[in-house]
């Protein structure tokens, strides 16, 4: 489904990402790991459209879209989360889950100052869908509270939910259960294997090795921007150059 081909970018004399390639299969979870400052945050910016590419190719389902804008992408049925927090915490949950229909929303200036009944239909609409994604989760009952008033592993949740809402085909996620308690990595992983099932790739980037090694159908090690193994959970827990780089040998014995 994607394809990533020499990508390159430099911060100054230092190489972020370094002619890395790989490629991602549709319907499957595909993890980036790597110690900090590999280069995975700025790839998932490279994929997105946050930083331009300087040189290398990135094609999905066959057509070029590298450098393409973000809100372009989204059209192109990609989305991504973001490592810290991009939740509008002054509107409610609801608000935030609607903000990712955008892109199906009647738009006309004149029909919205009038209150049209095009206009009240799409929000009746679109309130209906992101009700249900609410539900999927359990956090309709917090559907009217505004954001700033929650948990971070709430907000976490919510962030992937409101990307789910722009009915992607490829969701890229940074560090989804970063700072959460056990109970709630465990609700964020059951949530992206959900995801999975509808037919949704997913691009994962997470320190929490458990987790990757649990629910991942293949995983890319990055190290000083390259790429360092590529294989699936069983191959890349055995791997003796990802074991000294990064895993340590207590990979070998599941601690």
């Amino acid at each position: 489904m994607l394809q990533i081909s020499n990508l390159t970018k430099k911060f100054g004399g230092v190489k972020a990402v370094d002619d890395l390639s790989f490629s991602v299969k549709k319907g499957t979870i595909h993890s980036i790991i790597g110690p900090n400052g590999a280069g995975k945050t700025t790839l998932v910016n490279m994929i997105t459209g946050v930083y331009k590419v300087d040189s290398g190719t990135v094609f999905l389902d066959g057509g070029d879209i590298t450098n393409l804008a973000t809100n372009k992408l989204v059209h192109r049925g990609v989305c991504r989360t973001f490592q810290h927090l991009e939740i509008c915490g002054n509107l409610t949950v609801i608000e935030n889950v609607m903000l990712g229909f955008d892109k199906y929303m009647d738009k006309n200036i004149i029909r919205s100052c009038f209150r049209a009944k095009s206009i009240l239909e799409d929000e009746k609409r679109y309130f209906d869908r992101g009700m249900h994604l609410l539900e999927l989760i359990g956090l309709e009952n917090f559907a009217h509270n505004e954001a700033k008033n929650l948990s971070y592993g709430i907000l976490k949740k919510l962030e992937i939910i409101r990307a789910l809402a722009t009915t992607p085909e490829l969701i890229l996620l940074d560090e989804p259960v970063a700072g959460l308690n056990p109970k709630e990595t465990h609700e964020v992983s059951e949530l992206i294997k959900t995801v999975v099932a509808d037919e949704v790739t997913i691009i994962l980037v997470e320190h929490d090795m458990k987790m990757i090694m649990k629910i991942s159908d293949y995983i890319t090690v990055m190290n000083f921007g390259k790429k360092l193994a590529q294989g699936t959970p069983t191959q890349i827990v055995n791997n003796e150059e990802v074991i000294k780089a990064y895993l340590g040998s207590g990979a070998l014995h599941g601690k």
